[in-house]
Parts: C-alpha cells; sequence; structure tokens
C-alpha cells in the first residue's frame, strides 16, 4: 500500500504509528503472525510469517484496513451523528469527563450513564449528537454506547420509541 504525501509511519517492535497534521495514532500487532516493513519506495507491506491460510489472509487484510483507517483517521478525522428521541419525557444530554448522561429519560430519577472511549470527543446540540476523533474504533465504539444505553427494556418498544438513534 502506497503511503500518502504528509503522513509518516514507523513501526517499532509490534507498535505501528501513524503521524499526520491530525496527529498521532498507533496500534499492534502480532509480529508471529505477520510483517510490516516499509519500503523504499515508500510502500508499506504486510507478509506472512507462516504458511498462507486462509486466517492468516483475514489478519494481513485486517492489518492493511487498520493502516487505512488510521492513515484517514491523522488526515480527515471521523465523524458520527446521533439523534435524541423523546415522546414522553424531554431528554437531556450532559457530557462530564470521561461520561455521557442521559438524563430524564423515560421519567427515571436516576440518570444513564455511556462511556467516551479514547480520545473521542462528544458535542451536545439540542437533540443533536457528533461525535469526532482520529480514531475510527474510538468514535465507533462511544456512539455504540451512548445508543445501547438508552435501550428499552420490560415495555412496549412500540409505544416508547424514545432513545438515541444514528442519524447519518
Amino acid at each position: 500500500m502506497k503511503i500518502p504525501e504528509g503522513i509518516a509511519i514507523e513501526i517499532v517492535g509490534n507498535v505501528i504509528r501513524v503521524k499526520g497534521r491530525g496527529g498521532e495514532l498507533e496500534k499492534k500487532f502480532n509480529p508471529l503472525l505477520l510483517g510490516v516493513k516499509i519500503g523504499s519506495d515508500g510502500e508499506l507491506t504486510v507478509s506472512f510469517k507462516r504458511k498462507e491460510n486462509r486466517a492468516l489472509r483475514a489478519a494481513k487484510n485486517a492489518m492493511e484496513a487498520h493502516v487505512r483507517n488510521m492513515i484517514a483517521g491523522v488526515t480527515k478525522g471521523f465523524e458520527k451523528k446521533l439523534e435524541v428521541v423523546f415522546a414522553h419525557f424531554p431528554v437531556s444530554i450532559d457530557v462530564k469527563g470521561k461520561d455521557v448522561f442521559i438524563k430524564n429519560f423515560l421519567g427515571e430519577k436516576v440518570a444513564r450513564k455511556a462511556r467516551i472511549a479514547g480520545d473521542a470527543q462528544v458535542v451536545v446540540a439540542g437533540n443533536s449528537i457528533t461525535i469526532k476523533g482520529r480514531n475510527k474504533e474510538d468514535v465507533g465504539q462511544t456512539a455504540n454506547n451512548i445508543v445501547r444505553a438508552t435501550k428499552i427494556r420490560e415495555r412496549d418498544i412500540r409505544v416508547f420509541q424514545d432513545g438515541v438513534y444514528y442519524s447519518d
């Protein structure tokens, strides 16, 4: 895979570091399965350390996809948008530190809590929630934590359709 201009990739032991104008990301890989090196022509190559089989091909393709996502993360970043929907009780969202608190959901007295993964940033504006970050996994995990925190149990979901849903 060709390394774009403005991106520096460094391999130290079993860690790949990608640096760009948007920051730095790193990912570990299993050095017993895969070999990762940068050629003199600016190409990143992922090779097998054992006899090729289906599982190793999957690991190689996953590692290449991770590197592509890391390059995209340090150049453009990632963003997910969520929408707060309520019909019964007005819901308010607060972000404090590494937690997102969903208050007054279905009239509950105790706020529901969702964890912010990694270094993702959560911005709340009215009924929309925007999650931004360099790491695609952290952005996706944070969005999923917020959506799952508002899962309705022991009520008819046809009537109680309140919650936080993906809008984009």
